[in-house]
């Protein structure tokens, strides 16, 4: 089984990074199809291609990238540029080197008959909120709206929602946070019909956040040799991407052999792999500088004790194009 080969090589790896060809890469979250162009990449040779020996560790709810990478568990993360900017300015210089995601999955999905029709409607309603860095949009919409986060009539109570759509089904909320390509299909999927819900899209709202980029340590990017490796790496996963997209069946398909686990079923990666090509349609790796400008803008203008991602500009190199200029060339 595929799975078992990554597994081997995340053993390996264990052991030390021995060759300047070797890339350790630490996901956001399980093996699913948000991840499926690294899995492709492997799969279809596209990292043998560069002469890259790669190995992909899978996250979960008690795994933070940021950790491991300060760790030297792993050479790239993928985070979203939230999370990496806030560890920037706690002292982790994490540096943004590609964005395969153009655009953001993250909603929050309401059911109506809690007599939720807009954003105007949320005081007096409980929301479920991922936390663990995924909160910050979240706070930040609020501070936008100017509903306070400390409940009561005039305000909202936030449920630390699990990973899952537990509290939406079992009524412990009235909203809950969801991503296109997973949890909202789960909702779907349980007997809830999209005339009895009521979603809205982060970004849509003006609460621009990037989500799944590549981050390494900025000093790092000071050996030449690293920062050939990370060419290669980042040349290779957009080819994957990009065959994901065009073939998102083939493509989920890969995530189920790659899954240690047995959990994912290849319907569900299908659905999730046809609402992540949207989000990476349009991206060629390289960061929209613009995108960043307001990620950064949407933080800051909701610095509270509740959001502490970030309290001023990032310092010093957060992001960079080096990687792409000469991956794309």
């Amino acid at each position: 089984m595929k799975a078992f080969k990554v597994a081997l090589m995340a053993c390996v790896a264990g052991a030390g990074m021995a060759r300047a060809e070797d890339v350790t890469l630490q996901l956001k979250w399980v093996t699913q199809a948000q991840f499926a162009g690294y899995y492709v990449a492997l799969d279809q040779g596209f990292y043998d291609e560069e002469g890259l020996t790669v190995t992909i560790k899978p996250g979960g709810p008690d795994i933070a990238p940021e950790q491991v990478i300060a760790g030297g568990g792993a050479d790239v993360i993928v985070d979203w540029m939230a999370a990496a900017l806030a560890a920037r300015e706690r002292g982790l210089p994490l540096v943004n080197i590609a964005q395969p995601f153009k655009s953001g999955g993250l909603q929050l999905t309401c059911l109506k008959d809690t007599g939720i029709g807009s954003p105007e409607d949320f005081p007096g309603h409980t929301l479920g909120v991922w936390f663990y860095g995924n909160e910050y949009p979240f706070y930040a919409w609020m501070a936008k709206l100017g509903v306070p986060t400390e409940g009561g009539s005039d305000g909202v109570t936030v449920l630390k929602q699990a990973f899952n759509v537990d509290p939406l089904l079992q009524r412990q909320a009235d909203c809950i946070s969801v991503m296109t390509y997973n949890e909202y299909g789960q909702v779907l999927d349980a007997g809830i019909t999209p005339e009895e819900l009521v979603t809205f899209n982060y970004l849509q709202e003006g609460v621009g956040m990037m989500e799944d980029g590549l981050y390494v340590l900025e000093d790092r990017l000071s050996d030449p040799a690293f920062k050939e490796t990370m060419v290669k790496f980042v040349r290779a996963s957009m080819k994957g991407w990009k065959w994901a997209e065009a073939n998102p069946d083939e493509a989920a398909a890969v995530i189920v052999d790659y899954d240690e686990t047995g959990a994912q079923t290849l319907e569900h990666q299908q659905y999730m792999m046809s609402e992540v090509a949207k989000l990476t349609a349009g991206s060629n790796g390289a960061l929209d500088p613009a995108d960043y400008e307001e990620t950064v803008a949407t933080l800051l203008s909701a610095v509270s004790p509740e959001n502490p991602a970030i309290t001023k500009e990032p310092e010093g190199m957060a992001w960079t194009h080096d990687i792409t200029d000469a991956a794309l060339n």
